[in-house]
């Protein structure tokens, strides 16, 4: 998968290692944290954090509507499947560098019970993020490319939505089975991308009590 997974497999055996072993990591000084490491790693938590997020929200709910609601059906899926890569390699590399930050700052054995679910929702949230990566977005588009084939040659695609797909599947049952097909494995992939959010934002919860204004 290139550069990016060797980047998110050496950040998250870091993150793991100063969870669960923070002697050996330095992430514990005679009890304490340094000032200036502790200011950076706050630092780098939060705007990692924040990128995630933001970019979760605007890829759920905002951006893909509005370009599957605009674009031509085609058009719109294969640049999906360009933005989709590297959409769950910048959520997961920001959830594992936020994981490893925090778990810098919270060493597992003694973390309160609420940090230690912290660390169990910016975990969830990348695992999820890294499923997505490399198991359901290549079978989402594999499965798009060999539906895009099809419709091709029914002269369907160059629509904005469905009406026409859903309409030739009624008389094409290998267009209705790869239909079946995508959205099974889209949901999944949909899903986990939900599941990614919903860790966030309650990660996101837990920052706001932490908030003084």
């Amino acid at each position: 998968m290139g550069w990016y997974t060797s980047f998110l497999v050496v950040v998250a055996s870091l993150a793991v290692g100063v969870i669960f072993s923070p002697e050996t990591f330095g992430s514990l000084t005679n009890g304490e944290n340094s000032a200036k490491i502790s200011i950076f790693l706050k630092l780098a938590h939060l705007l990692s954090f924040a990128t995630a997020w933001g970019a979760a929200l605007w890829a759920t709910f905002i951006g893909g509507i509005i370009m599957f609601k605009n674009l031509p059906r085609h058009q719109f899926g294969n640049l999906q499947s360009k933005l989709f890569p590297a959409y769950f390699t910048l959520v997961g590399s920001c959830c594992a560098i936020s994981l490893s930050a925090f778990g810098y700052l919270h060493p597992w054995k003694s973390s309160s019970t609420v940090e230690k679910y912290q660390i169990g929702f910016l975990l969830s949230a990348f695992a999820f993020n890294l499923t997505n990566l490399f198991v359901f977005t290549p079978m989402t588009i594999d499965m798009m490319k060999q539906r895009h084939k099809v419709e091709r040659e029914n002269n369907i695609g160059d629509e904005v939505g469905w009406s026409k797909n859903r309409e030739k599947a009624k008389s094409i049952p290998k267009l209705a089975a790869m239909n079946k097909k995508f959205g099974m494995i889209h949901g999944l992939s949909s899903l986990a991308n939900i599941f990614s959010f919903g860790s966030l934002a309650m990660h996101s919860w837990y920052l706001a009590g932490k908030l003084n204004l």
